[in-house]
C-alpha cells in the first residue's frame, strides 16, 4: 500500500520534474519533510535538485521584518500596556497566569483576522447591532443571544467586573501591539496577520508546494489565496473520504480547504477503498497505563511488526508514558527513532534548580540568617554539585533579588558543564537548555521587564521546565517510531499502536477557557472547541486511514488519573464503522500479586569482612547495635555491613521524639553541669534556688534548642511558631519535675554526666569493645546504703512493664515491651559495677513524664523486686549478652529477616524489603 507522501513525490515530479531548486515544500510540521524527501530519491530515475522544506510558520516569518518575542517577554509587556489602560496597579504576580490567557486570545483574534473593534465592543451599547449589515443572520443570532444576558436589568457583580475589563480590551490589544512594534518585537498571531494584509511580499521561491493541511486558520487560507492567484501554490490534501463523508467535523474541514483544489489526482474511490479495506481493528482495555506500556513487546514480537521497521508506530496519547515506554522495548529491536522529546523536568538539572531555588526561599531562616540544614545537606548530596566550585557554595548568602538568584544558577550550570566528566548527549542537551532558560529570564529581569516576587519566579521556572523538551537524535526515517499525536500528521503506517487513548487523552486539551465567551468567538469566526475537536478527530483517523492492522488501548480504571473512559472517537468508530469488525480484549497483569519475602543474607567473606572492620577491636559495640540485631538481624546488616544511613526527618524544624529526648538530655545536662560548679554534692537548697529562678531553666532549654534544633550558636534569639513554643513549654516542664525529685533526694552526688563507659569483651569470634554513653551517675544513701546509679533519663509517654528476670532480656517476645532499655541499663551498670567492686550499682530508667508520684523511684525492677544491685544478675547477664555477641560475628549464622511484621513497621529499610 502506498502512503499518502508516496502519492505526494510521484506526482511532484511527474509535474514539477527533477529540478526543483526553485521549489518550497510547505508543511505543517518538520518531520514529514524527511519522509517525503526519501521518497523523492526513491521514485526519481535521475539525480535531482532536492526542494527546500519549510514549516508555515517559517514561511510567515521568512516574510516579515519583526521578530517574535518570547511568551515571557510578551506577558511582561502586556501587563505594562493593561495597567497603562486601565489604570489597574495589578502585580505582575497575579497578572501572569491570566495574562497568558489574554495573549492567547489576541493571538486567536489575530489569526483568524478578526476585527479587534468589532469583537471588544461595548456590550451595554446594544443598539449597534441595528447597523451589523456586515453580519450574516446566523452571527445576528448567536450575537442578539449573547448581548441579552448584559442587559442593564440583568447585571450581577460578576458580570460588572468582566464588563469593566472588557471595556479597556480594544485599547490594551492596540497599546500592546504599538509596545511590541516599538522594540521591533510581535506575536505569532499579529506577525500572521501583518504578512497576509501586505501587499508587496517578495516571495523568495517560484513555486509553493503545500501538503498536508487541514483545518485552516483564517491567515492561512489568505496566504494560500494570494500564491494561488498568482499561481504560485499547488495543494496536496490527504483526505480519509470515508471519514469526510460520514463525520461532522470532516465535513468541517472540507469545507476550509473548499478554495484550494487538491493536486493529488487519485481516485476518490481508491483513497476510501484505503479505509474500507480489509483492517484489522483491536481494542483493548487495561487497568493501568504501565500495563499498556509493558504490552509493546508482546505487540512488537507479533504479525512481522518488528520487521516491518519504520512502517510501524507507537503513539502516545500521554506523552508522559515515553519513559515507560521505552523501557518497554524489547531487545531485538535494533533501531528506534523517538519524536516525543525527553521531558527537561525529568532530569537531574531540573532537579538540581528546584533545589537552588528552594534552598534561597524555603531554606533560608531569615531570623536566624542562615540556611537550614536538611534542604542544605540535600542539595551538597545532589551528583552535579561536586562539579560546582566551593567558592559558589562556601560562604553561602541569600539572594539578595531575583537577578542575583538566577545569575547564581547561571554560573553553577556553567561550571557544571565546564567540570563534569559526563560526555552523555542528555545530560550536555540538559544542561544547555537549563541554562538558555535561565539567561532570558535574567536578561529580562535585567531589563526590568520581568518584575515579580521570587514566588511566582520559581513558579514561572518551573512551567517553563515543565514545558521544555530535550530532542532525541537519530535517523527518522528507520526503525520503529514512538512518536504523540501531532508527530503523525501526513505519515502513514502499516501497524500502529495507539496507547492511553482515553477521553481527555485524545482529544487533549480542549477547553474553551478564554476571556472571550463562546457565543461571540464562534459569531466573529475565532477558534472554538468545535475547531479543535474536529482537528484531533482529522488526526484520529487519518492515522488508521491506510494501516491494516490497529490496536488501540485505553485505561478502565477511575483510579490511574482519569476517568476509566475510551475516546469519543473510539466510540464514534463502534458505532458508524459498518465495515470492520472490531475485537475486544482486555489486559490484565496476568499473575497474582505475591507480597515480596525478604531473605536472609549469607555471612560471606566479604559481608564478615565489612562487619568485623566496622567493630574492630578500637571501636565501640554499642547497646543500640546489639537491639537492632535482636529487633532483626537483616536491620543490622543494612547498618553496619553495608553502611546504609538512615533516612533525614522530613522536615528539620520539627521537633518530632528524637529531637524532644535531645533537646531533653542537653537542657539537663547544662542545668546539672551549673549545680556541679559548686560541688558534686547536689545540696536541697541549691535545687530550691534554681526552682524558684525559672530564667535559668528556660536559658538552658533555650541554648539546647538552638544546639539540637536549629545548629546554630546559643547566643542567637530563637524565633519559635507555636508547635516548637509548646514543646519549649514541656521541656521545661520535665526540667522543672526532675529537679523537684532530685530535692526530695538531696543531699547526693553526681558522680558524672553524659559520661562514657566501655570494656572489653572477646568472644570465640570477635575481640572489641562494648560500652556507650549514660546520662547521668550519681551516689545517693538508699536506706542506709550507699549506691551508685546508672541513670537513662525517658522522656517518652509509655513505661513499659516491669520484666521476669535477666533470661526475658533477651527474650524476642520482650522486645515489643522495650527490653532493649533493659540491655542499656544492665550492659552500663555491669561495666560501672566492674569499676566499682566494693560498691552497689543500680540500673535506673527514669520515666520523667511517669515520676509525678511523691515515692516515685526509677530503679529497674525484676517483677515486684527492685535491683538495687547489678552484681546479683551480672553473671547471667554477662554469659547471655556474650552469646548474643557470638550470634552475630559467627559466619554460619546468617542475617535472617524477621518475622514480626510490626517490627517492620518503623524500620527505616523496610522500602529495601518490599514492605509498605
Amino acid at each position: 500500500m502506498k502512503s499518502f507522501l508516496e502519492y505526494v513525490a510521484k506526482d511532484i515530479l511527474a509535474k514539477h520534474g527533477s529540478d526543483l531548486s526553485k521549489v518550497a515544500i510547505v508543511f505543517p510540521n518538520k518531520r514529514a519533510a524527511l519522509f517525503l524527501n526519501s521518497h523523492l530519491a526513491k521514485l526519481a530515475d535521475k539525480p535531482i535538485w532536492s526542494p527546500s522544506y519549510i514549516t508555515i510558520s517559517d514561511l510567515f516569518r521568512h516574510n516579515s521584518s519583526r521578530t517574535v518575542a518570547d511568551s515571557i517577554k510578551q506577558v511582561c509587556d502586556l501587563h505594562k500596556s493593561f495597567i497603562s489602560q486601565t489604570g489597574i496597579e495589578e502585580t505582575l504576580d497575579h497578572f501572569y497566569s491570566w495574562g497568558q490567557l489574554l495573549l492567547a486570545d489576541f493571538d486567536d483574534l489575530d489569526k483568524n483576522m478578526a476585527d479587534a473593534e468589532k469583537v471588544f465592543a461595548n456590550l451595554r451599547d446594544l443598539h449597534e447591532l441595528d447597523d451589523a449589515s456586515y453580519l450574516t443572520p446566523h452571527q445576528k443570532e448567536i450575537l442578539a443571544k449573547f448581548f441579552s444576558n448584559f442587559s442593564e436589568d440583568n447585571n450581577s457583580q460578576l458580570k460588572e467586573r468582566f464588563l469593566r475589563l472588557w471595556s479597556h480590551m480594544v485599547d490594551i490589544y492596540h497599546d500592546f501591539n504599538d509596545r511590541l512594534a516599538e522594540q521591533g518585537l510581535t506575536y505569532e498571531g499579529a506577525l500572521y496577520r501583518e504578512v497576509v494584509t501586505r501587499e508587496d511580499i517578495d516571495f523568495a521561491y517560484d513555486t509553493y508546494i503545500f501538503i498536508g493541511f487541514n483545518l485552516l486558520q483564517e491567515v492561512e487560507r489568505q496566504l494560500f489565496m494570494k500564491l494561488k492567484r498568482e499561481r504560485h501554490a499547488y495543494f496536496y490534501w490527504d483526505f480519509d473520504h470515508y471519514y469526510m463523508k460520514d463525520n461532522e467535523a470532516g465535513h468541517y474541514i472540507c469545507h476550509h480547504l473548499a478554495d484550494f483544489p487538491n493536486e493529488l489526482d487519485i481516485n476518490c474511490d481508491d483513497i476510501y477503498r484505503n479505509f474500507v479495506k480489509q483492517k484489522e481493528i483491536t481494542f483493548m482495555s487495561a487497568p493501568t497505563e504501565n500495563i499498556q506500556a509493558r504490552y509493546i513487546s508482546t505487540w512488537l514480537r507479533e504479525n512481522q511488526r518488528l520487521d516491518d521497521g519504520r512502517r510501524t508506530a507507537i503513539v502516545l496519547c500521554n506523552e508522559n508514558l515515553l519513559q515507560t515506554v521505552v523501557h518497554c522495548i524489547p531487545n531485538e529491536v535494533e533501531k528506534l527513532n523517538i519524536t516525543t522529546g525527553f521531558p527537561l523536568s525529568q532530569s537531574p538539572v531540573a532537579s538540581l534548580i528546584n533545589m537552588l531555588i528552594n534552598l534561597q526561599t524555603l531554606g533560608y531562616d531569615q531570623h536566624r540568617k542562615r540556611f537550614r540544614p536538611r534542604l542544605l545537606n540535600n542539595l551538597m548530596r545532589h551528583p552535579y554539585i561536586s562539579n560546582v566550585p566551593a567558592e559558589l557554595i562556601h560562604p553561602l548568602q541569600q539572594a539578595d533579588d531575583n537577578a542575583q538568584l538566577v545569575e547564581w544558577m547561571c554560573d553553577i550550570l556553567t561550571a557544571i558543564a565546564r567540570k563534569s566528566d559526563d560526555n552523555s548527549p542528555l545530560f550536555q542537551e540538559a544542561v544547555f537548555k537549563s541554562y538558555t532558560l535561565l539567561n532570558r529570564l535574567l536578561s529580562l529581569i535585567k531589563s526590568e521587564d520581568l518584575l515579580v516576587n521570587i514566588s511566582t519566579l520559581q513558579r514561572l521556572i518551573g512551567q517553563i521546565i515543565q514545558s521544555t523538551s530535550i530532542p532525541f537524535h537519530g535517523e527518522p526515517a528507520e526503525g520503529i517510531q514512538i512518536m504523540g499525536v501531532l508527530e503523525t500528521r501526513n505519515l502513514d503506517f502499516d501497524h500502529v499502536l495507539i496507547l492511553s487513548c482515553n477521553e481527555g487523552n485524545l482529544p487533549r486539551g480542549v477547553n474553551d477557557t478564554s476571556f472571550i465567551p463562546y457565543n461571540l468567538r464562534k459569531a466573529y469566526g475565532l477558534t472554538t472547541v468545535d475547531h479543535k475537536v474536529a482537528i484531533f478527530s482529522y488526526y484520529f483517523h487519518r492515522l488508521i486511514q491506510r494501516a491494516s492492522d490497529v490496536t488501540i488501548l485505553y485505561s478502565n480504571a477511575t483510579t490511574d488519573n482519569g476517568k476509566g473512559e475510551m475516546s469519543r472517537f473510539m466510540l464514534q468508530l463502534m458505532v458508524e464503522d459498518n465495515n470492520h469488525a472490531i475485537k475486544y480484549e482486555t489486559l490484565q497483569a496476568g499473575q497474582q500479586f505475591t507480597p515480596f519475602q525478604p531473605v536472609a543474607v549469607e555471612k560471606s567473606p566479604e559481608v564478615m569482612q565489612a562487619i568485623l572492620s566496622h567493630f574492630h577491636p578500637q571501636a565501640l559495640l554499642t547497646p543500640t547495635a546489639i537491639n537492632r540485631y535482636m529487633r532483626c538481624p537483616l536491620m543490622f546488616y543494612y547498618t553496619y555491613a553495608c553502611g546504609l544511613r538512615e533516612p533525614d526527618a522530613p522536615i528539620d524544624e520539627t521537633i518530632d521524639n528524637r529531637i524532644f529526648g535531645n533537646i531533653f538530655h542537653e537542657a539537663s545536662q547544662k542545668i546539672y553541669a551549673r549545680l556541679m560548679d559548686k560541688s558534686r554534692q547536689i545540696m536541697k537548697g541549691d535545687v530550691e534556688q534554681l526552682l524558684n529562678n525559672r530564667i535559668d531553666i528556660e536559658r538552658a532549654v533555650d541554648e539546647a534548642i538552638s544546639k539540637e534544633l536549629f545548629k546554630c550558636k546559643p547566643s542567637e534569639r530563637l524565633e519559635l511558631n507555636g508547635l516548637q513554643l509548646i514543646n519549649r513549654e514541656v521541656i521545661i516542664h520535665y526540667i522543672m519535675r526532675l529537679l523537684e525529685i532530685d530535692r526530695n533526694l538531696a543531699p547526693f552526688y553526681i558522680e558524672g554526666l553524659e559520661i562514657d563507659v566501655k570494656s572489653t569483651v572477646s568472644t570465640q569470634y570477635i575481640t572489641t569493645m562494648i560500652g556507650g554513653r549514660i546520662d547521668r551517675l550519681d551516689r545517693i544513701n538508699k536506706d542506709g546504703i550507699e549506691i551508685i546509679r546508672v541513670i537513662d533519663y525517658k522522656t517518652g509517654s509509655r513505661q513499659p512493664r516491669p520484666l521476669t528476670d535477666v533470661d526475658a532480656i533477651f527474650a524476642p517476645e520482650s522486645l515489643q515491651n522495650h527490653s532493649d532499655y533493659y540491655l542499656q541499663a544492665f550492659l552500663y551498670s555491669c561495666i560501672v559495677r566492674a569499676q566499682h567492686p566494693t560498691i552497689p550499682v543500680s540500673p535506673a530508667l527514669l520515666f520523667i513524664q511517669h515520676s509525678s508520684g511523691p515515692d516515685y523511684d526509677p530503679t529497674i525492677c525484676f517483677g515486684r523486686t527492685p535491683i538495687n544491685d547489678v552484681a546479683d544478675y551480672s553473671k547471667r547477664f554477662t554469659e547471655l549478652v556474650t552469646e548474643k555477641i557470638d550470634e552475630i560475628f559467627n559466619s554460619q549464622i546468617a542475617f535472617v529477616p524477621t518475622d514480626d511484621r510490626n517490627r517492620c513497621r518503623n524500620c527505616p529499610y523496610k522500602q529495601l524489603c518490599s514492605i509498605k
